[in-house]
């Protein structure tokens, strides 16, 4: 009987202890299933959003040139100015982006050579929305230098004359050309450098003296600014 009651208790604890090491050995095998990957979850919540906007002070330096159609030997020029202007960038990649521009000036208009003595003929409001593609490149790490072109309507509103009793400039479409950088200061803020030229010379129409005229403004602005970037 004693020699029964210990065969069958050596058994029951060699069979405990089977048990508790392939338990141990299967939870084991099943660990590194059950582990977290905090890495990609943490890159993704790191992603920045495709939209950015800038504020810029913007220097609009124009072009003096155009003539009137019927006077021989005339000239035109334009008053520079200083402006505020709000841009929205959308990055489909990290390298290509859309801008729009948006900003507003007013311009004076002033006859030179032969027209001269007429001083200033009139003042026109001027709203240049521009939409440029652009290149960002990537390899110098806050400093992101970019390069741009795209299109731009001009829509002359608010206009009224002086030497001549009537002032119409037509809107128009024209061309830009874009170079800049931003310098990021951390993910979201930067500051920004930016230059642009519009290619636009639209037609207008004037009345002075109660003679109706006609020509061509070669405007063909520089847009220069400075500001703040910050990306979403």
């Amino acid at each position: 009987m004693t020699i029964d009651r210990t065969a069958r208790r050596t058994a029951l604890a060699a069979t405990a202890t089977l048990l508790l090491l392939g338990s141990a050995a299967t939870a084991a095998d099943l660990a590194p299933l059950q582990e977290p990957v905090p890495e990609v979850q943490g890159e993704a919540l790191a992603a920045l959003s495709p939209w950015q906007i800038r504020v810029r002070g913007l220097g609009v330096i124009t072009n003096d040139s155009g003539s009137v159609d019927q006077i021989s030997g005339s000239g035109l020029s334009y008053s520079d100015t200083v402006i505020p202007e709000l841009d929205i960038s959308y990055y489909f990649t990290d390298n290509f982006a859309a801008e729009l521009i948006l900003g507003t000036t007013s311009a004076n208009v002033y006859g030179e050579d032969a027209i001269a003595g007429l001083g200033k003929i009139g003042k026109t409001w001027v709203l240049p929305p521009t939409l440029t593609m652009q290149y960002h490149f990537t390899d110098f790490g806050a400093f992101k230098p970019y390069v741009g072109a795209g299109i731009n309507y001009t829509v002359f509103y608010n206009q009224s004359g002086s030497a001549a009793s009537d002032l119409d400039v037509k809107d128009t479409f024209g061309t830009a050309l874009q170079v800049g950088f931003d310098y990021m200061l951390n993910d979201h803020w930067g500051l920004n450098f930016d230059a642009k030229k519009l290619f636009l010379r639209p037609e207008f129409e004037t009345t002075i003296g109660g003679t109706t005229y006609t020509g061509k403004a070669k405007l063909d602005p520089w847009l220069i600014g400075a500001g703040v970037t910050y990306r979403f």
